[in-house]
C-alpha cells in the first residue's frame, strides 16, 4: 500500500513571521493525520524558522530547489548539504516554473536528482505538459522524454527517494484542473513507465502525485483514483484551513 503524500509548495511566498504563523496554525490541523506523508516547501530564507516549529511533529520540510554540487564558486545556489542542514528531508525538483522561466532542462534536473538522492534527501521530481503539446496529442511524449531524461543513471535501488508529481502545466494557478480521468491516465502512463525502465515491483512502489490546483473541492475524486497518491499543491497550502482539508481527505 503506498502512503499518500500531501505537499504544499509555497513558491514566492511568506515572510518569516508569516511562514511561522502558518505551520503554528497548521499543525493542530493535521496532528491526526498519521498515515499521510505531510510536507510543506517555503522559500529558502524561512527554512530554519519553520524547522523549528515543526521539529518532532508529523510535518515534514522541503526545499523548493537545490543545485547539484556540494559547494564552490556557484553565486546564489543552494546545495543538498546545506539543504539537510537547514533541517529538510525533501527538495522539489524539475518544476515548471524552473523550466520555463530559469533554463532549467532534463539534464539539469538529472544531476540535482542524483546530487539530492546522495545527499539522502527525498525527490519531489516534477514533470507535465504544457496546453500545446496536450493539444498536439504530445503529451505522452513529453512525460516520456522528462521520466527518461530525469532518471538517466539512477538505479532502481534508489527510487524509494523518488516521488513523482505530475504538474500539467496548463492546469497550474490557472484555476483549471485536468479531470479525474484525464489525471488518471497521465498517472497510469508514468507508472508504466517506471515499469518499462525499471521493473513491475518498482513501479507498484512508485508514488505519483497530482498538482494544478487542487483544492479542497476536487481533491476527493483526484485521490480516488488508483494511481493517483496525493497531490503538490500551491494556493492552497498557503492557508492552514485549506491545505489541512486536503490532508485529512487523503487521510479518509
Amino acid at each position: 500500500m503506498r502512503k499518500p503524500v500531501i505537499a504544499g509548495n509555497w513558491k514566492l511566498f511568506k515572510t518569516s513571521s508569516e511562514a511561522v504563523e502558518l505551520v503554528t496554525a497548521l499543525l493542530p490541523l493535521v496532528s491526526g493525520a498519521t498515515n499521510v506523508e505531510i510536507v510543506v516547501a517555503p522559500v529558502f530564507t524561512v527554512l530554519d524558522r519553520v524547522q523549528r516549529v515543526i521539529s518532532g511533529s508529523n510535518v515534514n520540510l522541503s526545499a523548493q530547489d537545490c543545485y547539484w554540487e556540494a559547494e564552490g564558486a556557484f553565486t546564489g545556489e543552494i546545495s543538498p548539504k546545506m539543504l539537510l542542514d537547514a533541517g529538510c528531508s525533501h527538495v522539489i525538483i524539475g518544476h515548471s516554473e524552473r523550466r520555463q522561466f530559469f533554463g532549467e532542462t532534463d539534464e539539469t534536473v538529472n544531476k540535482k536528482i542524483k546530487a539530492a538522492i546522495a545527499s539522502g534527501l527525498v525527490v519531489l521530481f516534477c514533470i507535465g505538459e504544457t496546453l500545446a503539446e496536450r493539444e498536439s496529442e504530445k503529451t505522452f511524449d513529453v512525460l516520456k522524454r522528462q521520466i527518461i531524461g530525469g532518471l538517466t543513471g539512477i538505479p532502481e535501488s534508489d527510487l524509494a527517494q523518488v516521488i513523482v508529481a505530475y504538474e500539467p502545466v496548463w492546469a497550474i494557478g490557472t484555476g483549471r484542473t485536468a479531470s479525474d480521468d484525464q489525471a488518471q491516465e497521465a498517472h497510469a502512463y508514468i507508472r508504466g513507465e517506471i515499469r518499462s525502465l525499471y521493473s513491475a515491483a518498482a513501479a507498484e512502489g512508485m508514488r505519483v502525485l497530482y498538482g494544478g490546483s487542487v483544492k479542497p473541492e476536487n481533491i476527493a475524486g483526484l485521490i480516488s483514483r488508483q494511481d493517483i497518491d496525493g497531490a503538490l499543491v500551491g494556493g492552497a497550502s498557503l492557508k492552514a484551513d485549506s491545505f489541512a482539508a486536503l490532508v485529512n481527505a487523503a487521510q479518509k
